[in-house]
This record gives C-alpha cells, structure tokens and sequence, in this order.
C-alpha cells in the first residue's frame, strides 16, 4: 500500500472551504464539487478558522485526504481523489474514575499541578463552589477532595468531568458538593442534609482573577493619593474580561460616572444593588431597565475613569448601606425534594466508599 505524506496546517482566519482546499491542492472545481458532497455530512460554513486540518499526499504529491479536526475526539474526513467522499468520525475516549485532594500552599493552579491532578479541574469547581467558595481568597490549608471521571483518548486527558463528589474544607469547616441530578434541569450539587449549593448571589462577578484592592474605610486611593473609604473590592484582570450579574435582577444604569467610567447598576431585590465599574464596554442588549440573570455577561473588564489599570471595582448595598462583597452571605434556593432524600443518602455514602477503594490502591 503506498504511504501518504501527511502535512498538518491551521485553518486560516476567514477562510472559506473552497479555498482552504485549494490552498492544500484540490482544484477550484473539484472543492466545489466536494463542498456540495458535504450536504448534510458536514456544514462546511462552521469550519473553525484555527482547528487542526491534515492533509495526506501520494509520492506524486497529490492531494489524497482532507482531515479536519473538530475537536479533541471528534473530526471529518474529506476523500480529494478519485470518487469524492466525506465522513465523520469519532475517537475512543477511554474513562475512569479518578480522585483528587489538593491542599492550597501557594495557589490552586500550582497545587492542583504539584498534586498530579488536571488543572481543567479548576474550571468545574469553580462552577460548583461558585455560590459558596471565594476562590479569590483561598488560604494556606485550604482543601479540596475530588472525584471526578477522566476521559483519555490516545494517551491525552482530553475531559475531567463530570465532578461526582467534592469537599471543601477550611479547619473544621467542612463542605461537600455530592452530584444528584433530579431530572428537572435545576441543580445538580448538594450538600449531604439535602440544601443547595446554588444561593441567590454568586461569590465573585469574574473569574480566575486576583483582587487588587480589598474593602476598606480608609484605603490610600491610587491616583489621587486621597485617604477615604473604598467600600468595594478589586479585581484586577486583563481587559475585556467577562463580567456577571452576581444574581438576578434589574439593571438601574448602565453609563458614564465620574471616576467609575463605564457603570453598570443592578437591583436585585427590595434589599440588595450591585455595581460594577471601570469597564471598557457593555455587553450587548445591557441598558436601563433590562432584566438580567444570574451569571449573565453584563459588561467587560476596563479602566476607564479614574484608575491605574484595567480592574473591577464591584460594590454591593443592602439596603443602601455598603456591604463586603466577600463577607456577602446569601440564601440558598430550594432543597432537594424530599423524596430524592434517601437517594442522595445513599449516592454520598456510596461516593465515599468509591474514595476509600481509590484510596487504598
């Protein structure tokens, strides 16, 4: 059988599929033809300008194979010579459980590195804890307990979900995230006695960012060199960061305020506002009077207005009185129905025995 030689390439910015195969050697009438071979194969208008493509040539240097790579398991494979043809195929993943604990010396990223555990784990923690940890401020000793499915297709870490059971632990203080699906499309986690880890207000509006500037009555301001309160907190990230809505609500404003730059204020109930300032713009649609949700893109990371860099500044009223947002404790929604009770019992003492059994080995 003749051995093709194989030439790995990006797909370009803008780049149509007709000329990325040209570009590799097909003819212009020939990438037409196999474009309308696509049909309902693969839509040839949601090709990716940065996936993989791999092109297979004969010892004439003739263009034999197109494969475009879609994602880390799954890709197309265009056939350029003779009969034209298109299929999509899908690689093995491979999956098993797995368990992770993680002590924070210096940050998660690095513990979780030095613990051999995948870093893609922080992501889903974060989802996870995102109404209960403040990720902002871990400290030395903080714990985590993981176990999690770990997909490998062809020797590569290519998924580490779902998270089945995880604990957080600072001191004495103790707590799980036991995954229970109730089938209603709401929450998945809760913590053993049945309540949610869902509250009605996020820990933070940002991700994977530090704080610059904590809350405080009598912070030395950056620019103006002024003593006075800075009832917020900052977290400095790069510009054009997503920035959320913490929670439900009604957007005040959303404009220009001297020294805050571009604002964003939102009412989430007859207690509490947000604010959120400094940014560079607005997401779409975000104006007086809009209803947004929890989690919900409102703005993106800036500096406008008076500040050194580009930063969050995010406060939080209840009843008009400023509050720490990283004091800011929340209600949680509803409990697991009750009759989903003893099920739950029983997935967390069975998790648990999952972790002895891994452990052990």
């Amino acid at each position: 059988m003749e051995s093709l030689e194989v030439v790995e390439d990006k797909v370009h910015t803008g780049e149509a599929f007709t000329s990325l195969m040209n570009r590799l050697g097909m003819g212009q009438d020939a990438a037409y033809s196999l474009a309308v071979a696509c049909d309902t194969v693969f839509d040839v208008r949601k090709m990716r300008a940065g996936n993989t493509v791999r092109a297979y040539y004969n010892n004439d240097k003739a263009l034999e194979y197109v494969v475009y790579l879609s994602g880390k398991t799954r890709g197309t494979v265009f056939k350029t010579s003779d009969s034209l043809a298109v299929w999509n195929f899908e690689r093995e993943v491979e999956t098993s459980l797995k368990y992770a604990d993680v002590t924070i010396n210096s940050s998660l990223w690095n513990d979780m590195s030095a613990a051999g555990a995948p870093v893609g784990l922080i992501v889903e923690l974060a989802d996870i804890f995102a109404w209960s940890v403040d990720f902002f401020s871990l400290q030395g000793g903080d714990r985590f307990k993981i176990l999690y499915e770990e997909g490998v297709c062809d020797g590569e870490v290519v998924s580490v979900e779902p998270i089945l059971y995880s604990e957080f632990i600072r001191g004495e203080k103790v707590l799980p995230a036991i995954l229970f699906d109730q089938g209603d499309k709401g929450n998945r986690y809760w913590k053993e006695d049945g309540a949610s880890l869902r509250k009605a207000f996020l820990k933070a509006p940002l991700k994977f960012t530090r704080i610059s500037s904590g809350f405080s009555y009598h912070r030395k301001h950056p620019v103006t060199g002024q003593v006075r309160a800075h009832t917020a907190v900052d977290y400095a990230a790069p510009t054009g960061t997503p920035v959320m809505s913490i929670g439900e609500g009604v957007v005040l404003s959303a404009g220009w305020t001297n020294g805050g730059g571009n604002t964003v204020k939102i009412r989430h109930n007859s207690e509490y506002t947000t604010s959120y300032m400094h940014l560079s713009r607005y997401a779409k649609g975000i104006k007086q009077g809009v209803h947004v949700s929890q989690g919900e893109v409102i703005g993106y990371v800036g500096a406008t207005g008076v500040a050194t860099g580009p930063h969050l500044d995010f406060r939080v009223w209840k009843n008009g009185t400023p509050v720490n947002p990283l004091t800011l404790d929340s209600p949680s929604e509803e409990p697991i129905r009750p009759e989903n009770l003893a099920a739950l019992d029983s997935t967390y003492k069975v998790y648990n025995q999952i972790i002895d059994s891994l452990i052990v080995r």
